[in-house]
């Protein structure tokens, strides 16, 4: 049952590969704006599960029967030629169980630990992620295969995801907050030897600008957005039969109506949807 649908503009007829990206809330947005770059032709269909938000707290199993309960709903609603997975919490642990229930490429965000080791000059990185993220053995294995010369000071915070939510809203979050986050990084004693942070979820990036303001030493901030929107773009051109012609909507989808004030929607136009849509 739809609860509240919102038309922002008028849907252009156009030939498009339709691409359903997925997160908890808003940060999937970081990996649209990425994919709408190399791929500015695409129908987007944006389904976020905010009544399950935020996913990086949630245990292992609910996690998992979650992600793959509504991405195979949206999956059989849509039917779109392929899926992005745009949650690191999620990525780190259910990508493997989406390839094999879904019959279309399924693709995932990882830590971008691999270019941040390739970028330091002090092979000291920081790493700043979800609480689930940061104890993923996936994400230690991507270390240990990515970065054996680097040293990485790992911080997992939800209150950053949290900020990040509230800036949708129109209420930004102050230096001293963004500050107070990147506190949790002075406890190292080399944290001064840091000159590159891979921002490991995809909200983050959608305050780098206050990261970077709050932090000014830090030379890199690196996420995988580009490198995913690149494989999108590789998968697309591999795929036959993506191009269709029809009415191309692209929409955002929520799961609850907590929080998507008139406000929220205003932060919304910027990425280009033509619908806004509450499911329950």
């Amino acid at each position: 049952m739809i609860l509240d649908h919102e038309n922002i503009r008028r849907p252009a007829m156009i030939n498009a590969p339709h691409i359903l990206v997925f997160d908890s809330g808003v940060g999937g947005l970081s990996i649209v704006q990425h994919i709408r770059l190399h791929v500015p032709h695409a129908t987007i269909t944006y389904l976020a599960d905010n009544l399950f938000f935020p996913y990086g707290v949630l245990d292992d199993q609910t996690l998992l029967s979650r992600t793959c309960e509504i991405v195979s709903w949206a999956h059989n609603h849509y039917q779109p030629s392929l899926i992005v997975l745009a949650c690191n919490s999620a990525s780190t642990l259910v990508l493997p169980h989406l390839r094999a229930i879904l019959g279309v490429p399924v693709v995932g965000v990882v830590p971008a630990i691999k270019p941040a080791a390739a970028m330091s000059t002090t092979n000291v990185i920081g790493l700043l992620a979800t609480p689930a993220t940061i104890q993923r053995d996936y994400t230690d294995e991507l270390i240990a295969e990515f970065a054996p010369h680097c040293e990485v000071i790992k911080v997992g915070s939800a209150a950053l995801v949290d900020f990040v939510e509230r800036k949708m809203a129109g209420l930004k979050p102050t230096e001293n907050e963004i500050k107070h986050i990147l506190s949790l990084f002075n406890q190292h004693p080399r944290w001064s030897s840091v000159d590159t942070v891979v921002l490991a979820c995809t909200h983050f990036p959608l305050v780098k600008r206050e990261l970077s303001d709050a932090a000014p030493s830090i030379k890199h901030w690196v996420d995988s957005g580009d490198a995913v929107a690149r494989r999108v773009t590789s998968l697309l051109t591999s795929l036959p039969g993506e191009l269709s012609s029809g009415a191309a909507v692209n929409r955002i989808l929520f799961t609850s109506s907590s929080g998507i004030t008139d406000t929220f929607k205003k932060g919304l136009q910027p990425f280009g949807f033509d619908e806004i849509t509450i499911l329950a």
